[in-house]
Order: C-alpha cells, then structure tokens, then sequence
C-alpha cells in the first residue's frame, strides 16, 4: 500500500471513530463528536454514568439560562459528576484541585449532532501541579472516554 493510500485509511478511520481533529481541541480538553441529537447523547450520558456507580450532581442548562437572560445559545449543557474516592485523593494532594473537581462533561448540540467536551486528568495534574501524587489519571482518563463513547454511540 503506497503512503498515501496509507494517510488516508488513518484519516478515515481517524474520523469515523467520532473523536475531534487536533485543531478542534483546545489545550487541555478533550473532544467527541456524535452524529445523534442532544437529547439522546444527554439520555446516553446519565444512563453511562449510573451504570459506572457515579454520582450525579447536577446538570447547567445553559441555553436555558441564556434564555432567560433575554439571550439565545444552542442547546449546551454541563454534567457535573463524580466519586469522592477518586476526587478527594487528588484534592489531598493539591487543594486547588477543588477548581476543577467534580469532573465535568459538556454536551452541545452542532450542526451535525452532538459535541462532547471534558477536561484532561492529565493537563489538570499539569496545571495544578501534582507531582508528587501516586494518582490513578490513566484511570480516570480512560473512564472519561469510555463515558462519552458510551455518550456518543449510535
């Protein structure tokens, strides 16, 4: 198979598996795209959570919001979710950690469906400078995929 014959099997594949093109990121947040609407990726969303045992906190409409205040903003929502036994370690370690925990998800509705956008344990660990901290970030980043995919899934 010629090279670019190559590049472009990676690239289709690359965007068939519904995860966000580099230039779609900003730093630190990751990005899935899905082609259903809203509703359905919120409805995927709570039932991910629950069946990973996580609690869920609460959800900020803020379309709804915006609405509110006299303005318009498409559907965009934020699940504020977690569990203590993995969030509190991390706050043990570095106190300002608590900016960003509960862990959050946001969902909202584009053109072509659905985008789901959550923070990097990894770049969180970075920018709160957890160096010295035995903590499972694999984990909780692995987890977070699995809960937008599980999120986004036809």
């Amino acid at each position: 198979m010629t090279k670019s014959r190559l590049a472009l099997v990676a690239v289709t594949l690359f965007s068939l598996s519904g995860i966000a093109l580099a230039e779609d990121r900003a730093d630190g947040i990751e990005v899935m795209d899905s082609s259903k609407d809203i509703q359905a990726v919120d409805q995927g969303l709570r039932e991910a959570l629950d069946s990973k045992g996580l609690t869920l906190f609460t959800v900020i409409d803020h379309a709804a919001n915006a609405e509110q205040a006299g303005l318009a903003l498409p559907p965009t929502r934020t699940f504020v979710f977690g569990n203590p036994k993995a969030g509190t370690p991390m706050m043990q370690c570095q106190g300002s950690m608590a900016l960003d925990l509960p862990q959050k998800m946001l969902i909202r509705q584009r053109d072509a469906g659905t985008r789901l956008e959550w923070n990097s344990p990894h770049y969180l660990a970075k920018r709160h400078q957890l160096t010295d901290c035995e903590l499972p970030l694999d984990k909780v980043s692995n987890l977070l995929e699995s809960l937008a995919e599980e999120a986004a899934r036809p």
